[in-house]
């Protein structure tokens, strides 16, 4: 660490026209940081293209509360597809030299996938609070023509959250990081804003969805008990597992970031510098490394999506049974009564 300390010491991160020349971390570094990118990219881009086509494909996980589902993957797919090419090119390249116009896109695509997964995951909690504590409305909430509303919603106050952005000013390349991103040190009161609204709000909302559930969840295994029937199926336990552990991973894996951005808030002037560069860029990562985690997680906890793993990528070896069967699922649409997102659409299977 210390020597990667006195390395990032040296970049200056507020210099964008950078000249290609050697790199003035160690190649070790730069090879860390590459490899993880790299590795989130790829299984970023394979793991969600087989959420979307795994939804449109199995009839159990066509439900309402997996449009959110497929919303989140779509929002993790943003960055692996334009952004994270970029700061890959940066990372070898010393610098960014791809020009303004290019870092400006590629840091509202950043912050288009950031906000819209922390969102969808709201949307997620809420959908699943409405199915276990309110399930007598849930299927009038969650039609299949309201669903996609909620979820446009989410889309469109996304974008109008990223937009004051470009009032502000807030967006440019940071060499310690060799991203187009969100500056923290462009306004105190604004960044206050962001980590309040993007993040805070966010969380302290989803932390009361799943709270409730686990209360009920506790007082339905405390009923069963007492009126000695068959315990809470295990099953039933793991798929509600699922539904948290997608959250807890987004909280771990932004929340260094955002705690940076509230202390740099304080006083940017004074408190930035006395952030060690290497905890900055190690919570960046960690951040970008969130977009690749959630395909995995579906696939570990969750049966019909494991299930539909394994028949995409064999049916990858015959083509035609490939492209027919996913036709065929696509066609069918979500014809269905909505059910929750991934867990509760077949309660009686094992998770």
């Amino acid at each position: 660490l210390p020597e990667l300390t006195s390395s990032l010491n040296r970049t200056d991160p507020g210099h964008v026209g950078r000249a290609l020349g050697s790199s003035a971390r160690p190649a070790w570094a730069i090879a860390v940081l590459a490899s993880v990118l790299i590795f989130t990219t790829v299984v970023d881009v394979l793991g969600n293209l087989l959420v979307i086509i795994s939804v449109l494909r199995n009839r159990k996980l066509r439900n309402a509360g997996n449009v959110f589902v497929v919303s989140l993957a779509f929002a993790d797919l943003v960055v692996a597809f334009y952004p994270y090419p970029l700061v890959l090119y940066a990372l070898f390249h010393d610098g960014w030299s791809l020009g303004d116009t290019q870092c400006k896109v590629s840091g509202f695509l950043m912050g288009l996938s950031v906000i819209g997964s922390v969102f969808n995951i709201t949307g997620i909690a809420i959908n699943r609070y409405c199915y276990i504590c309110h399930s007598f409305a849930y299927g009038r909430l969650y039609s299949f023509r309201n669903t996609l509303l909620l979820v446009a919603l989410i889309w469109m106050l996304t974008v109008l959250a990223i937009l004051p952005n470009f009032f502000v000013g807030s967006l440019s390349y940071d060499s310690r990081v060799y991203s187009c991103t969100f500056t923290q040190t462009a306004s105190s009161s604004y960044t206050v804003a962001v980590v309040v609204v993007h993040f805070l709000v966010p969380i302290t909302v989803v932390t009361f969805c799943y709270l409730r559930i686990w209360v009920l969840v506790i007082q339905v295994r405390r009923k069963v008990k007492s009126e000695e029937r068959s315990r809470v199926r295990p099953s039933d336990l793991r798929n509600f597992i699922t539904m948290f552990v997608v959250f807890v991973l987004f909280a771990i894996c932004w929340a260094p970031l955002n705690l940076i951005g509230l202390v740099v808030a304080i006083n940017p002037e004074v408190m930035a510098p006395r952030i060690p560069e290497w905890l900055f860029v190690v919570s960046y990562f960690m951040a970008y490394f969130n977009s690749c985690l959630n395909a995995i997680i579906y696939g570990l906890l969750n049966r019909n999506f494991r299930k539909e793993y394994k028949r995409i990528v064999t049916s990858m070896w015959m083509p035609r049974l490939f492209v027919t069967e996913t036709s065929r699922a696509a066609t069918d649409g979500m014809r269905s009564k909505p059910s929750p997102a991934i867990n509760n659409n077949d309660r009686s299977e094992a998770g």
